[in-house]
C-alpha cells in the first residue's frame, strides 16, 4: 500500500521541489520510484544524484542491526526501527563540514513526522562524550546518537556505501531495513528532503 508524502512537511515549495525536479529531469531518477543508471554511475541500479548514491529497490543491501549506547548512556539503534525510514548520521565534535551540516538536520528531524522517518547519529572518533554532548547542545540535535569513538560500528556497513573514513556521512534506510540513498560529505536540508521524500513515498 503506498503511504501519503506530506508534502507540507517533507518538500517544501522551493528549493526541495527544484531540486526534486532537476534529478528527474536529468534522468537520474525515474517517475516509478526506481533508479536509473546515470552517465559516470555504476551498474545494478546504482546511480549519482545531487553528490548522493540512490540505489534501486532490487539492488539495496540490509543495513546492519546496530545497537548500543548512546551518548547520555541509553539503548539506541536500528533494530527497533523497522518499519520506518531511518536517516543515520555520521559526525564527529572536532569535524568542521559536521558543524555546518548540523543545523539542517537538526531543522529536518524536528520537521519530519516520527511515524514515518526516525533519525540516528553514530558518533565517531570522540573518546570523550562529554565533548559529543556539548556538541549535541549547541547544534540542537534531538535525536539519539550511538558512540562509536573507534568507528567499529561504521566497519559494520558495506565499504562500498559507507567510507568509514568519510565523516560526515549520511544514509536513508528504507521501511524493510535496506539502504536506499548513501551521501558522502556534508548534505543539506534542500539535498535531502527530495532524497528522503521519495524513499517515504515507497510501498512497504
Amino acid at each position: 500500500m503506498r503511504r501519503p508524502l506530506r508534502r507540507s512537511v517533507l518538500v517544501p515549495a522551493g528549493a526541495g521541489l527544484a531540486v526534486a525536479a532537476g534529478l528527474l529531469l536529468a534522468g537520474l531518477l525515474t517517475d516509478d520510484g526506481g533508479a536509473e543508471a546515470a552517465p559516470g554511475g555504476r551498474a545494478g541500479g546504482v546511480s549519482t544524484a545531487a553528490g548522493a548514491r540512490v540505489l534501486a529497490p532490487g539492488a539495496r543491501q540490509h543495513a546492519p542491526a546496530l545497537a548500543g549506547d548512546d551518548l547520555d548512556g541509553r539503548q539506541a539503534g536500528l533494530t527497533g526501527l523497522r518499519g520506518h525510514v531511518v536517516v543515520v548520521n555520521v559526525w564527529g565534535s572536532w569535524c568542521g563540514p559536521c558543524r555546518a551540516e548540523a543545523e539542517d538536520l537538526a531543522r529536518l528531524s524536528r520537521e519530519t513526522p516520527a511515524e514515518e522517518v526516525r533519525f540516528l547519529g553514530i558518533n565517531t572518533r570522540d573518546p570523550d562524550r562529554a565533548a559529543a554532548r556539548s556538541f549535541v547542545r549547541e547544534h540542537g540535535l534531538d535525536f539519539p546518537s550511538l558512540h562509536d569513538p573507534a568507528g567499529e560500528l561504521l566497519l559494520r556497513f558495506p565499504p562500498e556505501l559507507l567510507n568509514p573514513q568519510a565523516v560526515p556521512s549520511t544514509l536513508v534506510i528504507d521501511r524493510r531495513g535496506r539502504i536506499a540513498v548513501a551521501i558522502g560529505g556534508a548534505v543539506t536540508d534542500e539535498q535531502l528532503r527530495p532524497l528522503l521524500a521519495r524513499v517515504v513515498e515507497e510501498e512497504s
